[in-house]
């Protein structure tokens, strides 16, 4: 019987192996963060579940917990919060994405040491006012205009932040020239031929592409690591210099996209897709109310890649500041649930996603509640004892 390092190592074989190692390293943190790495664990066990309540077919973002949501700026240029990590996205049983969002309540409750009854009574509240909006058929949206208390203030102070913010932060002001900082923890500097390799491809795609502004040339890029589960993926940032306005600059990212986590235990039927990245930026498009600025996709030496804007505005909600405010950690948690269930009305219908009566029909029978609460919660108890595991393994 393969051990848990034995899964978690099979699955990380493909990636590169220097980053990796820094991955491994992020999970150990907590077991929150260990959850969130091994996706492909949660999939490998759902399809063996017994008595699994089974659900209607929707598009899933795939990795959904309670920090793949967060702010964006979208092509309006307007500051949305909603689901924001759509890398393992296919069709799927809607109680697939129910269930790891549940979970990653139960098992973020414990890591932040609060009550089992509360970490109870917020996945209820979650499947609730997921439940209760589902059944109405309509989409909502979450921007600094409809976004009440914590939300709202996050939303608001993400608004305050500039491109210029961030081009300060990320760059090395003491140089004449802007470079990206190599700090050796989230940007590393990428071998002199596969750099030049990079930035001529960036400023081709961007001399011969409609969608974007051609008004920029690439200056420089560094490897760049974000999140957790994807750490070990390609991942570069590139610094971009208007070409008539030497002051202006943009920060762009460049993300590999292979194929999603849930692909191997997925029974479910999928549409064609000329590559992942597609299949990444056409459910982003579907499944949030406005699609981000400046959303991409090319091919880099035979790899699939994301193309999209560095924002100031991206950021996740912090929940260990939440934590001792019952009022706020429910409206955030009531918010994340109309969210998740407006993604999936407004993907209903499309290529083999069931449509939206079928929704409001599941919704409108509860029956379904009592059994996937008790996965969510006993799977909570599984992520427990695998990150045990894996703490020993990898001291060892």
């Amino acid at each position: 019987m393969s051990t848990i390092i034995d899964r978690i190592t099979k699955f990380n074989t493909p990636l590169l192996q220097d980053m990796v190692q820094l991955k491994y390293k992020a999970m150990k943190e907590n077991a929150f963060r260990f959850y969130r790495g091994t996706c492909h664990l949660f999939y490998e066990d759902i399809c063996q579940a017994k008595e699994f309540p089974t659900s209607p077919t929707v598009w899933v973002s795939g990795d959904l917990h309670l920090e793949n949501f967060g702010s964006y700026k979208g092509n309006n240029r307007l500051v949305y919060f909603d689901l924001n990590d759509f890398d393992e996205s296919m069709l799927a049983p809607l109680n697939w994405e129910l269930a790891r969002i549940l979970t990653s309540i139960y098992v973020a409750f414990n890591t932040l040491k609060l009550k089992d009854t509360l970490a109870d009574e917020m996945a209820v509240l979650f499947l609730n006012k997921y439940t209760e909006t589902l059944k109405t058929g309509k989409a909502y949206y979450v921007d600094p205009r409809t976004a009440k208390g914590t939300i709202r203030l996050f939303l608001n102070n993400a608004k305050k932040r500039t491109e210029k913010d961030l081009i300060k932060k990320v760059t090395d002001s003491n140089r004449k020239n802007l470079k990206i900082k190599i700090d050796n923890v989230l940007h590393f500097e990428i071998k002199p031929k596969l750099k030049k390799a990079l930035i001529l491809h960036i400023n081709t795609w961007l001399k011969n592409t409609k969608t974007w502004s051609n008004d920029f040339t690439a200056k420089d890029a560094a490897f760049r690591v974000a999140g957790t589960g994807s750490i070990g993926l390609k991942r570069y940032m590139f610094l971009l210099q208007g070409i008539k306005d030497k002051d202006s600059f943009l920060l762009i990212e460049l993300k590999q996209e292979t194929v999603s986590s849930l692909a191997p235990y997925n029974k479910t039927l999928q549409p064609h897709w000329d590559s992942n990245a597609q299949r990444m930026a056409t459910n982003k498009y579907r499944m949030q109310n406005v699609p981000p600025a400046l959303l991409s996709t090319t091919v880099f030496k035979e790899d699939d890649y994301v193309l999209q804007e560095m924002q100031p505005y991206a950021d996740k909600i912090k929940f260990e500041l939440l934590a001792n405010n019952l009022k706020d950690l429910k409206n955030v948690l009531t918010d994340m649930a109309i969210l998740t269930a407006s993604a999936q009305l407004r993907s209903s219908g499309i290529q083999g996603s069931a449509i939206n009566d079928e929704l409001t029909a599941f919704a409108a029978d509860n029956k379904w509640h009592k059994s996937l609460l008790a996965y969510s919660k006993k799977y909570a108890a599984q992520v427990a004892f695998d990150y045990k595991q894996y703490l020993a393994a990898f001291d060892h």
